[in-house]
């Protein structure tokens, strides 16, 4: 009789131990799955929405070339590339030219190089510079 209570007891244990064998080998299974799946997917970027060898991210990217005076205290998310950089005192000042235009932009960060693209979201700001009777102001953003 312990005899038998002891083997199927083993046998319980054996079968436990065999579900928990399954158990792992199926959320690895699962695991890999979702791994290679979700690689695939990044590797399809025409789906993504992102095209990230133009750095495009989409609707609510404003055209450098839309934006005036009109826009001022707005906030608006420009694309495009780093063309000089100006340091000024504790921030900086990038020049960015998205292929419609160009503006500068005053920031906190100190880490951009020119030739990178870069999406920046800033504040729509105008200064004037009335000279001899003509205006030669300029719009810059303010980074947010």
């Amino acid at each position: 009789m312990k005899l038998a209570i002891m083997q199927k007891f083993a046998q319980s244990i054996a079968f436990i131990q065999q579900a928990k064998i399954s158990t792992v080998r199926l959320f690895h299974l699962g695991l890999s799955f979702s791994l290679v799946t979700g690689l695939s997917a990044c590797g399809n970027q025409g789906n993504s929405g992102i095209n990230f060898k133009n750095l495009n991210i989409g609707a609510n990217v404003t055209q450098i070339q839309e934006i005036t005076q009109q826009n001022q205290d707005t906030t608006v998310y420009i694309q495009g590339k780093v063309e000089k950089t100006a340091p000024l005192i504790k921030q900086k000042a990038y020049q960015i030219n998205d292929s419609t235009g160009k503006i500068w932009v005053i920031t906190n960060q100190g880490n951009f190089q020119v030739g990178e693209q870069v999406v920046l979201k800033g504040n729509v700001q105008y200064q004037s510079v009335p000279l001899a009777g003509k205006e030669y102001g300029e719009i810059y953003l303010e980074e947010k």
